[in-house]
C-alpha cells in the first residue's frame, strides 16, 4: 500500500508531538520529532558553556548526527551516539530552543536531515515549517492548534502530573510569548500551508483529534 508524508504544523502547546506518535503508530508509520532536533542542538550549545553565537551553533549543527530510535512508548533521540531523550527536555534548553531554532544555518542544517528521513515516504513529521518549508509536497498537511488558555491548562496539568510546581498565568504569558516569537521570526515563521488543513482541538479529546487525522489520511490513499 502507498504510504504518504504527512506534516504536521502548529503552535508550542497544541499537542503536535503526542497526536503524531499516536497516528504513527496507527498507521505503522516512523515518527520524527523535529521539536527533539531543535533542542538537541540546543543542549549541544549549552553544552559547550561558550556565550551565544550564531556561527558556533550553525557549525555545531552541520556537524552532529540525529537519530530516533523508537521503544514502546517512548521515541529515544540520540546526539552523536549520545542518548539525549531527556536531557533535552529541561528548562535551560526549553528557554533558549526558540532562539537557536531561528538561527537560519541551523534551520538548513535540520532540514536536511529531515528531508533525508522522509526520502522513502511512510512518515509523520511535527513542528513549526514542516508543510510550509521541509515538505511543501507533503500530501497531507494540518494545522493543529488550541487556544493559549487551554494549551496553558493542558502545560499545567502535565506538570502537576510530575510533581513540579508552577504558575497557571506565569504558562499562559510563556505561550503567548513563545507564539509571538515564533510567528514573527524571519526565518521559516509559524504560519498556516495554504494548503493545510486546520484543526482546533481545544474542544477535542486525543482520540478525537487522532481519529479526524486518521480520517484525512485515508481520503488521501
Amino acid at each position: 500500500m502507498k504510504k504518504i508524508v504527512v506534516a504536521i504544523d502548529g503552535p508550542a502547546g497544541a499537542g503536535k508531538s503526542t497526536i503524531a506518535k499516536l497516528v504513527g503508530e496507527k498507521l505503522g508509520y516512523a515518527y520524527i520529532d523535529t521539536g527533539a532536533m531543535y533542542r538537541s542542538v540546543t543542549w549541544k550549545f549549552l553544552g559547550t558553556g561558550k556565550d551565544f553565537n550564531e556561527n558556533v551553533i550553525g557549525e555545531l549543527a552541520h556537524k552532529m548526527l540525529i537519530e530516533f530510535k523508537p521503544e514502546a512508548k517512548v521515541n529515544r533521540v540520540f546526539v552523536d551516539g549520545t542518548e539525549v531523550t531527556e536531557a533535552i527536555r529541561t528548562p535551560e534548553v526549553t528557554a533558549n530552543v526558540s532562539k537557536v531554532a531561528a538561527i537560519g544555518s541551523v534551520r538548513e542544517a535540520m532540514v536536511k536531515q529531515q528531508r533525508r528521513m522522509g526520502e522513502i515516504g511512510g512518515i509523520i513529521m511535527d513542528g513549526r515549517d514542516i508543510g510550509t518549508v521541509v515538505f511543501p509536497d507533503a500530501e497531507l498537511k494540518v494545522f493543529l492548534t488550541a487556544s493559549v488558555e487551554e494549551r496553558a491548562m493542558r502545560r499545567y496539568k502535565e506538570n502537576v502530573a510530575k510533581g513540579q510546581t508552577c504558575d497557571l498565568a506565569k504558562l499562559k504569558e510563556e505561550i503567548a510569548a513563545r507564539d509571538k516569537a515564533d510567528s514573527e521570526r524571519e526565518i521559516s515563521p509559524l504560519k498556516q500551508a495554504g494548503d493545510a488543513i486546520l484543526l482546533d482541538s481545544s474542544h477535542m479529546t486525543i482520540d478525537e483529534v487522532v481519529q479526524a487525522i486518521l480520517n484525512m489520511v485515508e481520503e488521501r490513499l
